[in-house]
């Protein structure tokens, strides 16, 4: 039976347990996988029944196809961009796995890198299952597995990353708009940006709690942004490359485009312009109610005027921030 849930691409891998160095797999068929936000128990309907089988045995069983990424720093469409890959026969884009939260949650917890590593490899290995004739997976992890962007690439050579990223006034202002859990939202990221060494920007000790909550916002941008510099320098544009969000919503049909030959994905031009005009990019990526570009631009005006005082003071001590860190405001290596 063990042998058979690790070859099923129906039979999802959903937990890991480090202390026994099982996968945790849950029941979750590909019309499961659409229907859910994200890849985890709140959506994952069949999550409170999980079958477990040792990591390394199911590391090795199954079909695998080319894996690859998109890294985000929140709130910028990359659940969109994942549901665009869900193309039956051609890929799958699987949405924020909690497994991927449980490896980082155990690095936390004291996981040495070099423990740590090899487990990372063979969880990688269990995602690029695919569903049959599927010829690629695309992952989009949850921005708090951001930390383990870079062990991610080296334990997977093979594979190919998109870092998108919303720009910070834009980023700020969905904050903003979420109201209170936006913002309790944005303390918990720094939360644990500080845990893992990554805040670096001149601040100490007490600074942090005088934040308001928009510059605990705009700096957890800074820190996403940093990382993702330090990981395209070191692992290059022919692997890595960047996105800004409104190039993705305002110019879809020429990033899939470049996207799908970044990713190696085996689409014509047809099949992409199709893509583009059809339901992915026309409804909410979350709530799949209508909503389109024009209604994002018209949602972001709206929240960015209510808050726009706000917003500007915050992105100008960003600026400073940044400039006194001499981080560059705009990415390398973009996309378009």
């Amino acid at each position: 039976m063990n042998q058979n849930i690790a070859a099923d691409p129906n039979w999802w891998p959903h937990r890991y347990d480090p202390v026994r160095g099982h996968v945790h797999f849950v029941k979750a068929t590909r019309n499961d996988h659409q229907s859910a936000v994200f890849l985890t128990d709140e959506y994952l309907k069949n999550a409170g029944s999980p079958r477990a089988v040792s990591l390394d045995f199911a590391a090795t069983e199954g079909k695998k196809v080319p894996l690859h990424f998109i890294f985000h720093s929140a709130y910028c469409c990359s659940t969109l961009l994942a549901r665009a890959f869900d193309i039956p026969g051609v890929s799958m884009g699987l949405k924020e796995p909690q497994i991927l939260n449980d490896l980082s949650g155990w690095r936390f917890r004291g996981a040495k890198p070099e423990v740590l590593a090899p487990v990372m490899a063979n969880v990688l290995s269990v995602l690029a299952r695919p569903f049959d004739p599927d010829r690629c997976n695309i992952v989009k992890p949850s921005n708090l597995v951001n930390g383990l962007a870079g062990l991610i690439l080296h334990v997977r050579p093979e594979t190919n990353a998109i870092f998108l990223y919303a720009p910070l006034r834009d980023f700020l202002g969905s904050i903003a708009r979420k109201g209170m859990w936006g913002r309790l939202w944005v303390r918990e990221l720094l939360a644990k940006q500080l845990r893992e060494g990554l805040v670096n920007v001149g601040l100490q000790g007490d600074d942090y709690l005088k934040l308001t909550d928009l510059q605990a916002a705009a700096l957890g941008w800074i820190v996403q942004h940093h990382l993702f510099h330090q990981i395209v320098n070191k692992f290059g544009p022919q692997r890595i490359r960047t996105l800004n969000s409104n190039k993705l919503t305002g110019n879809s049909l020429n990033t899939m485009q470049e996207l799908v030959s970044h990713f190696g994905v085996a689409l014509d031009q047809s099949a992409i312009q199709h893509l583009v005009a059809g339901p992915v990019f026309q409804r909410h990526s979350k709530s799949d109610s209508a909503y389109d570009a024009d209604t994002r631009e018209a949602e972001r005006k709206v929240g960015e005027e209510l808050h726009a005082d706000e917003i500007e003071k915050v992105f100008v001590w960003a600026e400073a921030l940044a400039k006194n860190i001499g981080l560059s405001m705009n990415l390398p290596a973009p996309l378009i």
